[in-house]
């Protein structure tokens, strides 16, 4: 009855009554965003400026993402307190997706810390998030480094920086971070476990075994010495609890890749694919034991795929260009290629590859598909009906090729094929829509009297000929 109540008093302009009734409410229904909002709205209205904050507050922390409790605490903040009011606003800018404000709003809330050692923490990790999001990482270094000055820091901070460094390569420098950790008294595992990953990074699996306790790392460090039957006594005594792990598989492969065993290192890469599906280690490792065995073909398809995954596409097509110069008979190895070479831009160069698919395979349609769109998007549509010829053999029933086929004959001006192709479509189309926009298309043709000189035997014959089928 409350927010009945409440509801009858606001629209009376009763505020002070609708507050007490919407309190109440509240107090039943403490999660109520709705609620919150009226609280906030008719604290405003009454000027209790703080309260209303408070209620804004409470819906962010329900509600991150609500639009109108950032435009309030910055309305309630512009001309009180410019932090909150530059928080607020790099907040809502970066919910939006706009990041680049979102960074200017967050460097002017810096400007009015007062030097409140907590608030220039926070903001500063709040810029080097940012700052990484946007995949400027010697920003976030910069942030990162800034906020190390100040004490009574979490052992996070000198995490995320180390791993900024280690996406880097900066090894010595993500190590001299983590060891920075230790003497501000986080000699914790976390740390050393992460001295331990940056020492073998870098190399030094000598130092990574001295810090580390997990098992697989010691095992993976072993093998990086040449202690390859210690390390793989090891592993084959591993708990069972070990054996569900990804590193397991890696292990097993490192090891047999070592011992020279190459189809039981391959083995084990399949098995670590199973559990981790196309994670780019799979394709390294593949390349890597391909490589070590005089496999050229295999090894530059892998590398491909790594670099692939890894958004180093021209590095990828390079190794793919490798590759169908020892061998040019894989349908999906073109493909790739073919595919790659298209979303960098270079369309002609992909065309290469599509025809040798279709040479291939004369009836893959998405290699006829493919020929036919780039002969439109040079204006040959002469050779782009030919390639839609092709497909309509591949498969009578591809509506959408029947209908990108009539057009291309309106264009060639072979009107009576393109009628065929027309009367082929609406024959198939179930959807209405569809029908009416071809009849359309169909009619008009009808209406513009006799034929064009093209030769209006062969194809159409064929459309109207499946139609006659039994």
């Amino acid at each position: 009855m409350s927010l009945q109540l409440a509801e009858q008093f606001e629209a009376n302009e009763q505020y002070e009554q609708a507050y007490e009734e919407y309190k109440k409410a509240y107090i039943n229904n403490p999660e109520d965003i709705g609620i919150l909002e009226r609280l906030g709205h008719i604290s405003l209205i009454l000027e209790k400026t703080d309260e209303a904050a408070n209620y804004y507050y409470e819906i962010l922390k329900h509600d991150v993402t609500n639009a109108l409790a950032y435009e309030q605490l910055m309305t309630i903040y512009e001309n009180t307190d410019k932090y909150k009011y530059y928080i607020y606003r790099g907040n809502k800018n970066s919910l939006e997706g706009k990041l680049e404000y979102a960074i200017n709003d967050f460097k002017k809330a810096l400007t009015h810390t007062q030097d409140d050692d907590t608030q220039v923490v926070m903001t500063r990790l709040t810029l080097a998030n940012l700052y990484t999001q946007i995949g400027n990482s010697l920003k976030a270094i910069d942030e990162y480094n800034l906020i190390l000055e100040y004490d009574n820091l979490h052992e996070e901070i000198f995490l995320q920086l180390a791993d900024l460094y280690l996406k880097e390569d900066a090894f010595s420098s993500a190590i001299d971070v983590l060891n920075r950790a230790k003497t501000k008294g986080f000699n914790t595992d976390r740390i050393n476990e992460a001295l331990a990953a940056v020492y073998l990074r870098s190399g030094d699996a000598k130092s990574a075994i001295e810090y580390t306790k997990d098992e697989l790392l010691k095992i993976q460090s072993m093998l990086e010495l040449g202690k390859i039957e210690q390390a793989y006594d090891i592993l084959q005594n591993l708990p069972d609890e070990y054996k569900n792990s990804p590193r397991y598989y890696t292990l097993q492969a490192q090891y047999y890749y070592s011992a020279k065993e190459f189809d039981k290192a391959l083995n084990f890469i399949d098995e670590y694919n199973k559990v981790a599906p196309n994670s780019p280690l799979t394709y390294q490792m593949r390349a890597l034991v391909y490589d070590e065995n005089g496999d050229n073909y295999n090894a530059h398809v892998n590398w491909g795929i790594y670099n692939m995954l890894r958004k180093n596409n021209d590095i990828a097509i390079n190794e793919f260009l490798n590759a169908v110069q020892i061998k040019d008979d894989d349908i999906n190895v073109l493909f790739t290629l073919a595919d790659l070479l298209t979303e960098t831009g270079d369309s002609n160069h992909a065309t290469e590859y599509y025809e040798k698919i279709s040479k291939l395979d004369p009836k893959n349609k998405e290699a006829l598909r493919k020929l036919a769109q780039f002969r439109e998007s040079i204006g040959d549509y002469r050779t782009q009906v030919e390639y839609l010829e092709k497909l309509y053999d591949a498969d009578e029933k591809d509506l959408e090729n029947l209908k990108t086929l009539a057009r291309a004959y309106e264009k060639i001006k072979a009107k009576d094929k393109a009628i065929g192709a027309y009367n082929a479509y609406l024959e198939l189309v179930k959807d209405p829509n569809e029908y009416k926009l071809a009849k359309e298309r169909l009619d008009k043709l009808d209406n513009y009297g006799s034929a064009d000189a093209e030769e209006s035997t062969g194809l159409i014959d064929k459309i109207m000929g499946f139609f006659n089928k039994k």
